[in-house]
Order: structure tokens, then C-alpha cells, then sequence
């Protein structure tokens, strides 16, 4: 369980307990980032609706296991849940982890449902570097920007897979290849749901920040450009996994026909020198050809001229 505070005042940072609540209320000039890991739900409820008079809907909305991403403006803060991905996501076979802020002029509160690297480094770079062209509303930036650019990742990793995938399907069509692309299918279509939602999260926030003519607007602008152009990658990612899959399937159903012309061809072949084969393996009394000198060759030519004319014929037909 983790409560962490940090406060910034013009370039000075300092980081600490519950008590630099008390320096942050009376320092008007400072702002302050208190980050929720791990308390207990009513704990955290209690100390929000307190110290920062959050809406009470947005805490129980992002003290909840699952959510889909969402963006509310209230009367002093705003509230975004983002879906990240993991610290060991870097493939469709990826998980998230849910991250709710609440932004005030004043103040940055976080909650996330698993350990952040990317956010405890944004913190660390804070403490490190100091805090003198930053505020709650440039962290949540920062924060985003770096959620946009781990989806984008994953989807420019995939986009060299799957030329590659083209390549060995045309190829040698496997069955490891078509579970691969079913797997990048389910793996994209869970992606694209959550870029979805951040298409429509982003929108309401960049006309939220237009509207106050906050100085982040442009910043968020550029936030939004990027989901949209990963959303649209995503979405087309998946039609071209749809069309190799349709490929795949076309190809087997091509080679299973190839097979079966194959066999077809065999087929009719031997059912005439199975019937010649099983006429003279009767064993009748009077058989003429069999006490005939040349019988066996005849036979043996007969048979061989069967075989040549239907192969002649199917070259014919074109089924050679």
C-alpha cells in the first residue's frame, strides 16, 4: 500500500508524507501530485473527497477493476482513466493496467491498479530535473503522450511481422501462420476497441481545454492526431489480417483441390485395369486368353493403353 506525495513549488520539489498537504495549502504559488497505489478503496475515498472535493461518481468510477477509458470535466478538476499497457507489453499478447487522474489547477492526483515504470520515471524526472515549466496539466500530458506512443510501438512491430507473414504464406501456407494471424486478429481487435474509446476520450478533452483556452490545447491536439492515425492503423491492420486469413483459407482450399484431382485421376485410371486385373483372376475352367500364348503381354498392353489414353485425355481436358 503507497501513498506517495510531491510538492512543487517555482523549481523547488519536495517529497514526502501527508504533511506537505499542510505546506500546499498554505503555499498558493505551489501545486502538488499525490499518487494512489494499493490503499483501500474506502481509505482512498474518504481522503479524495476530502482533501480535493473529487466527484464522488469519478472515484468509485476509477476505483472500480474495469473500466473503459473515459473523460469527465467537473467545476475544479478534470478526471481521464487511460488503459496503458503493462511494463511487459510489447506485443498484441499484451495487458493494461488502469490508470485514473484527477487534474486540478492546483493539483495532480493518480491511481493505478498495477505498478507504473513510466509513471514513477515521470516522477523521478521531477524530482530530479525540478519543476519550473511544469503542472499538473503538462504531467497528464507527458503521461499520455507516452500511453499513445507504447500502442504505436506495438502496432509499427506488428506492421514488419506481417510483411513478413505475406511473404511465408504465398510461400509454404502453414498452420502455425494461420494461429498467428487469428492470434494478432483477437489481440487487434481488443486494441482497436480501447483506441476507439481514446478517439472519443480525447475529443471531449482537447474542446474541454479549447474552450478554457488552456495553453495545453495545442499539446493534446497532437495527442489526439496521434490516436486517430494509431486507430486507423489499427483498423486497417486488421483488414489486411482478415484478407491473409481469407488467403490462407483460398490457398488450402486450393491445394486440398490439387489433392483431390490428384487422387480423382488415380481413381479413374485403375477402375478399368482393376476390372481387367479382377476378370482374369476368376477362376473359370474356360477362359480362352488365359491358355493363349501372348495372353499376359496382351493383357499387360491392353492395360498400358488404357492408362496412356486416359492421361492423354485428362491432358486434353486440361486437368493435366
Amino acid at each position: 500500500m503507497m501513498m506517495q506525495f510531491l510538492l512543487c513549488q517555482n523549481d523547488t520539489i519536495q517529497v514526502g508524507g501527508k504533511e506537505l498537504l499542510h505546506r500546499w495549502i498554505e503555499q498558493p504559488d505551489s501545486w502538488i501530485w499525490v499518487d494512489l497505489y494499493g490503499e483501500k478503496p474506502e481509505v482512498e475515498h474518504v481522503f479524495l473527497s476530502e482533501q480535493f472535493n473529487l466527484d464522488e461518481g469519478a472515484i468509485i468510477e476509477a476505483q472500480r477493476d474495469r473500466h473503459p477509458p473515459d473523460f469527465e470535466a467537473y467545476g475544479n478538476h478534470i478526471y481521464l482513466l487511460l488503459k496503458p499497457l503493462d511494463a511487459e507489453s510489447d506485443s498484441l499478447d499484451f495487458n493494461t493496467l488502469q490508470l485514473a487522474m484527477f487534474a486540478g489547477e492546483r493539483f495532480l492526483v493518480t491511481r493505478h491498479s498495477k505498478e507504473s515504470p513510466y509513471l514513477a520515471k515521470l516522477w523521478q524526472n521531477l524530482v530530479d530535473n525540478g519543476c519550473a515549466d511544469e503542472s499538473p496539466l503538462s504531467v497528464v500530458s507527458s503521461m499520455c503522450r507516452r500511453v499513445a506512443q507504447r500502442y504505436g510501438k506495438v502496432l509499427l512491430n506488428l506492421e514488419q511481422r506481417l510483411d513478413v507473414i505475406e511473404d511465408e504464406l504465398f510461400d509454404s501456407p502453414t498452420d502455425t501462420l494461420m494461429k498467428e494471424l487469428v492470434s494478432y486478429n483477437t489481440g487487434l481487435r481488443k486494441m482497436h476497441r480501447i483506441l476507439t474509446y481514446y478517439v472519443d476520450v480525447f475529443s471531449k478533452l482537447r474542446q474541454h481545454l479549447h474552450k478554457k483556452g488552456n495553453h495545453q490545447r495545442d499539446i493534446f491536439d497532437d495527442i489526439y492526431a496521434l490516436i486517430e492515425r494509431f486507430n486507423s492503423l489499427a483498423e486497417l491492420y486488421q483488414n489486411v489480417i482478415t484478407d491473409l486469413i481469407e488467403a490462407y483459407i483460398s490457398l488450402n482450399g486450393h491445394r486440398l483441390n490439387q489433392i483431390m484431382k490428384v487422387l480423382t485421376i488415380v481413381t479413374v485410371i485403375f477402375i478399368p485395369l482393376t476390372l481387367l486385373v479382377g476378370i482374369y483372376g476368376m477362376n473359370f475352367e474356360n477362359m480362352p486368353e488365359l491358355k493363349s500364348e501372348h495372353g499376359y503381354y496382351i493383357l499387360l498392353s491392353t492395360m498400358s493403353g488404357i492408362a496412356v489414353l486416359l492421361l492423354y485425355l485428362f491432358r486434353r481436358t486440361r486437368w493435366l
